[in-house]
């Protein structure tokens, strides 16, 4: 993705430069400065969010909205391991609203706790769609943007946000389900394993 970019800005600036040499370095610097201005309002932004993450910790309301999303978490992904769940719904929870940098810790750790998981294809493959997808409540990190190029009303986009996040999301669980199948444990093999325990 790097060379991408990279490849990008060279070429434009090399157009700039043969359309419009004064303007390259006007260009170059308004570029720059308006970069700087989105990175500071970002970084406000997440401090803001991350701090109220810590508080939520903290208080225990963030176990709280974990515990509500785990009964959903544990039919979906066909799991009993507690510390999966935690993982995976932490990281739902944080981007329901919209802070993706603070949810990728959870992530990481919900991804290499999946993989070890009896559906490891299925389960990693349906959390990829939903980080994919996101299903944001509130928009934070794009509100943010908005703020920092002084948008008339930087949080008009919450309800299509919310709206296009539930389709995208509900669409990806549907074609999830459509092409994998997760293993499903019969009753006589539950019933050796209990009578092997004994």
């Amino acid at each position: 993705m790097n060379l991408v970019f990279a490849v990008i800005f060279i070429l434009s600036a090399l157009l700039l430069l043969v359309l419009d040499p004064s303007a390259f370095l006007p260009a170059l610097l308004d570029g720059a400065t308006k970069s700087g201005t989105l990175c500071l309002s970002l970084l406000a932004t997440y401090a803001v969010w991350l701090g109220l993450m810590r508080v939520w910790e903290d208080s225990g309301v963030s176990k709280k909205v974990s515990a509500l999303l785990r009964p959903l978490a544990k039919k979906a992904f066909h799991t009993d391991d507690s510390e999966t769940l935690d993982a995976v719904c932490m990281n739902l929870s944080v981007n329901l609203i919209g802070i993706s940098g603070a949810a990728t810790p959870y992530g990481i750790k919900a991804a290499k706790l999946l993989d070890k998981t009896e559906n490891a294809e299925y389960a990693s493959a349906l959390f990829f769609v939903l980080n994919a997808t996101s299903l944001q409540l509130i928009p934070t990190s794009i509100i943010g943007v908005r703020v920092a190029m002084q948008s008339a009303a930087p949080a008009i986009i919450v309800i299509p946000t919310m709206l296009t996040t539930l389709f995208s999301t509900l669409l990806g669980v549907l074609l999830t389900r459509l092409f994998l199948h997760p293993k499903r444990v019969h009753a006589p093999d539950i019933y050796k394993k209990r009578r092997g325990q004994v």
